[in-house]
């Protein structure tokens, strides 16, 4: 039997109740929503029941979608999955504080109201979210079924990390709660293999750990470039240099404004929003040669990707073994040349090698970047060859179909019994 993607199904055909508990969902379209969202509605598109425990729509603006404001609990259903969803607060600016206080109203609130649902099969959690990895746990325990995390950010380091005001008290804080909601797995998946000492640090055994990466989810251009360079006003003698995603601290984004100073004559443009986007219009705001984009939909993003010259990912200096961008797989699959700047040891750094897609440069470094822009500018034939191959690193390594399959694998794992020795008591304990 085959599934709406093509995966063979290893469950025998039986109908799951599943429970994916993740703060970020639909209609949110970067970060982690969109991975979520195509996990949830696979496995509805496989037959399984599946409900889903998110918060409000928010990221990447940290601003409630209008549709949502004022709603204290709603249940909605969208690709068949049926979505739970619970109000938090929701902080403009990035604290420690702030931060706290967003975990422990999502916490409290999921905690109090947990979904209508009968007892499922297994809970699944995405993290960096403490409050989803600890109410999944505390879910899977009373309910003594299976629970499996997955690691897209590692909180504790990212306090520790990304710069947030007031991280290096908040590290051991979060590092804690991680611990208790990691320890209590049947298994962890984590999308890179940089995160695995980091999670075996907090006490999971190195057996329970999965590798589950990340997939691209955008589709490839198809327009032109020449056109849609022309809808936006860049002209084809400009050299275009864009980052697109989440404004926030742990980009480091300043490097692209110190960029674009050095060099009036380079188009910079970020496209996005976050918590950090006021705070770097003020800080371009005598800048003319960097423009600021708001997001564009889904079936614009890949166009305005290609559109690009050169694609940027940046990272702070500090930022090794928290986080790997899931702009990455966007930026990949639409043949543009990568320029990342980041720290060389993280686990980006090590995609962008893997990929053969791009080059690196240190972090934090305005005129390391523009070097490395102005060479790819100079030399188109090499910037072609560095664009072809994220294309054909998508196709190898990154397909939506291995992605999800790698999800039903944890699933099979656990509900198969075979999770290491870890079974639902390890969910309970």
């Amino acid at each position: 039997m085959r599934d709406a993607d093509g995966t063979g199904r290893d469950d025998g055909g039986r109908r799951r109740r599943l429970l994916l508990v993740s703060t970020n969902y639909a209609p949110e379209h970067t970060g982690i929503g969109p991975y979520a969202t195509q996990v949830a509605e696979h496995w509805a598109a496989r037959g399984h029941e599946t409900h889903v425990l998110a918060g409000m729509p928010h990221y990447p603006s940290w601003s409630v979608d209008p549709a949502y404001r004022g709603a204290w609990r709603r249940t909605e259903t969208r690709g068949g999955v049926t979505v739970h969803r619970r109000r938090h607060t929701v902080p403009g600016r990035q604290t420690a504080v702030r931060r706290a206080l967003f975990e422990g109203s999502l916490l409290a609130h999921q905690l109090a109201a947990p979904p209508r649902m009968p007892r499922p099969d297994a809970v699944v959690a995405q993290l960096p979210s403490l409050a989803g990895g600890v109410v999944a746990a505390r879910l899977a325990a009373r309910w003594r079924v299976p629970y499996i995390p997955v690691v897209q950010d590692l909180m504790g380091a990212a306090a520790a990390q990304s710069g947030i005001e007031g991280g290096d008290r908040a590290a051991a804080a979060a590092a804690r709660v991680e611990a208790y909601a990691l320890r209590r797995a049947t298994l962890v998946g984590v999308i890179h293999e940089t995160f695995t000492a980091r999670v075996t640090a907090l006490g999971v055994p190195p057996e329970r750990v999965r590798t589950v990466p990340n997939w691209s989810h955008v589709a490839a251009p198809a327009q032109p470039r020449e056109e849609t360079r022309r809808r936006l006003g860049w002209a084809p003698a400009d050299t275009v240099v864009l980052h697109s995603g989440n404004m926030g601290l742990k980009q480091g984004l300043e490097v692209l404004v110190g960029t674009a100073r050095l060099a009036p004559g380079l188009r910079v443009v970020l496209m996005g929003d976050g918590s950090q986007r006021g705070a770097l219009e003020r800080l371009a705001a005598d800048v003319p040669n960097l423009e600021f984009l708001p997001p564009v939909d889904d079936a614009d993003f890949p166009e305005v990707l290609a559109a690009a010259d050169v694609l940027a990912v940046t990272q702070r200096a500090s930022v090794l073994d928290m986080s790997v961008p899931s702009k990455l797989t966007s930026y990949f699959a639409t043949g543009r040349p990568v320029v990342a700047s980041v720290a060389d040891g993280g686990g980006t750094a090590q995609e962008v090698r893997r990929s053969g897609a791009g080059v690196l440069v240190p972090p934090e470094d305005p005129a390391a970047l523009l070097e490395a822009v102005r060479g790819l500018a100079a030399d188109p034939g090499r910037a072609a060859v560095l664009g072809a191959a994220g294309p054909r690193h998508v196709e190898a390594h990154l397909g939506r179909a291995a992605g999800l399959a790698r999800y039903d694998a944890l699933l099979d794992e656990v509900l198969a019994g075979g999770a290491g020795g870890a079974g639902v008591e390890g969910a309970g304990r």
